[in-house]
């Protein structure tokens, strides 16, 4: 067994009180958040999470194909603005 896998998911634990005290009450705000880092767990699922992308915080709505994943892998921190355009010369 992998030393990460004896480790077990990480999760912010301001984020995970949000979103359980947000399940005990069954309201669905946006919690924002700048750990992109954490883990998305199967309670995440149906919430809207803004996630930091270094700028802005980016919403993203959690489905269940999500989970198992970090929140940074769906929020770019990096725009691509295109390749140089190159004048081709005769």
């Amino acid at each position: 067994m992998a030393r990460s896998v004896k480790k077990g998911p990480f999760a912010d634990q301001s984020l995970l009180k949000a979103v359980d005290a947000m399940n005990a009450q069954g309201s669905k705000a946006v919690i924002k958040t700048w750990s992109r880092r954490s883990t998305i767990f199967p309670s995440f699922v149906g919430h809207t999470i803004a996630v930091h992308d270094g700028r802005k915080h980016v919403p993203v709505y959690i489905t269940e194909d999500m989970v198992g994943h970090k929140l940074g892998e769906f929020v770019a921190t990096r725009t691509f603005r295109g390749h140089k355009d190159n004048e081709r010369k005769g």
